[in-house]
């Protein structure tokens, strides 16, 4: 009798009511902020499509200087492309970790996945340096223009991205796997997949057709 009592209790009911409608709440937004953040990414895809165009179109304006083939190295901008490559393949089982609630491995895979990220950045500087230092800056010609743009552009997504994951470390070590949290990492992941994909365009047009 005291079990079909509580069973029925109206107010044990509608707490299960509520807690269930705020899971589903919680979800329904989290699924809602997802999607908005796709929005934004192809958003900031027609901004890296018309870089690009940009930088076709101006690719033969060398000003009589050197072009893409004198200027870059391929087997310095491959290693450059292996590291943001590999990041993203960390990132992904950094994922897989937080889903398996394994905050230890999540933690060290995605600071493995901040560190190459470093990495890259610090090879692409270092070749903005070395060109500016040789004279070839973006004020050189409208292919250099073009080029600075284009990379530098992707360049400064990638520093807000590793700037990202930081906050999210914080957050994730103060507030741990959150609902809240995990959205956000959702779409971080989302982020740094597609910036990997602008970047084997940028390697792909910009290096490799130089190159040859």
């Amino acid at each position: 009798m005291s079990t079909t009592a509580h069973t029925l209790n109206p107010g044990h009911a509608a707490h299960a009511a509520e807690h269930g409608h705020d899971h589903e709440h919680h979800h329904d937004a989290g699924e809602n902020t997802v999607f908005g953040f796709w929005v934004y990414l192809m958003s900031d895809l027609l901004i890296f499509a018309s870089l690009f165009v940009t930088y076709v179109v101006l690719s033969g304006g060398t000003n009589g200087g050197p072009g893409a083939k004198e200027l870059f190295d391929l087997k310095f901008v491959a290693g450059e492309t292996a590291l943001l490559l590999v990041s993203s393949l960390t990132f992904g089982l950094g994922m897989i970790a937080m889903h398996q609630k394994k905050t230890g491995l999540m933690f060290a895979w995605l600071a493995v996945t901040w560190l190459l990220g470093a990495g890259f950045m610090y090879m692409e500087i270092t070749e903005f340096s070395h060109l500016v230092h040789e004279g070839y800056g973006p004020d050189h010609s409208a292919f250099l223009s073009a080029f600075f743009a284009l990379v530098g552009t992707h360049g400064l997504h990638v520093s807000a991205g590793l700037l990202w994951l930081l906050v999210m470390f914080i957050q994730l070590k103060q507030n741990g796997l959150t609902q809240t949290n995990k959205t956000r990492m959702a779409c971080l992941s989302l982020f740094w997949h597609f910036l990997d994909l602008v970047w084997i365009g940028v390697f792909s047009v910009v290096y490799l057709s130089g190159a040859l």
